[in-house]
């Protein structure tokens, strides 16, 4: 990682300094950390308001909002949130390996079966789970995805261009997506 390569930089003698060709080394590590860190915060600050059906009662968590394609703020929660469990078991092979079979497994099985008939899927997995359990992924997931992704290397995600694209989809592309569903369900519950 970015600390093994910082200890194999050369310093000038007299000033402790990165010398030469290491100071482009050094520069290149702090913008690639930069770059972690701002879509860590982009993506942080894309979906804080998605949290306030957190605060939704459970009653107002299961009424179907017709300005919400007919959705419940319930359905909207496991929806995100399969975005978050895919990409968080991308992310997982990402920290230890060049590729994902689940990212090829998903892009796959989207592919193939349309998106639909996933969401459809995604939607009957998620109604399965209790509201309590449904509220403890609901405030635990997207942290956890984002523990995750801190230790993936760069090269592997914000540096590799599908790979990007794939985690912008599944989080602040996704969200943007369903900022106008989060509106009615939240003016439906008197939000």
């Amino acid at each position: 990682g970015h600390a093994a390569a910082v200890r194999g930089l050369t310093l000038g003698a007299a000033t402790h300094e990165p010398a030469g060709d290491d100071r482009v080394a050094m520069a290149t590590m702090h913008r690639m950390c930069l770059d972690a860190f701002e879509f860590l915060d982009e993506e942080r600050d894309a979906f804080r308001p998605f949290e306030a059906l957190a605060d939704l009662t459970d009653d107002q968590l299961t009424v179907p909002v017709e300005a919400a394609h007919g959705w419940t703020g319930r359905q909207l929660m496991g929806h995100l949130l399969s975005g978050h469990e895919v990409a968080l078991a991308v992310a997982t092979e990402l920290a230890v390996n060049e590729t994902s079979p689940a990212k090829e497994r998903a892009d796959a099985d989207w592919d193939a079966r349309g998106g639909e008939v996933v969401n459809a899927e995604i939607d009957a997995t998620w109604a399965t789970l209790s509201m309590d359990e449904l509220r403890d992924r609901f405030a635990t997931l997207p942290g956890e995805l984002r523990g995750y992704l801190t230790v993936v290397p760069e090269s592997r995600w914000l540096q590799h261009g599908d790979h990007q694209r794939f985690f912008r989809s599944e989080t602040t592309a996704h969200y943007e997506d369903h900022l106008d569903d989060l509106a009615a369900i939240l003016a439906a519950a008197g939000r």
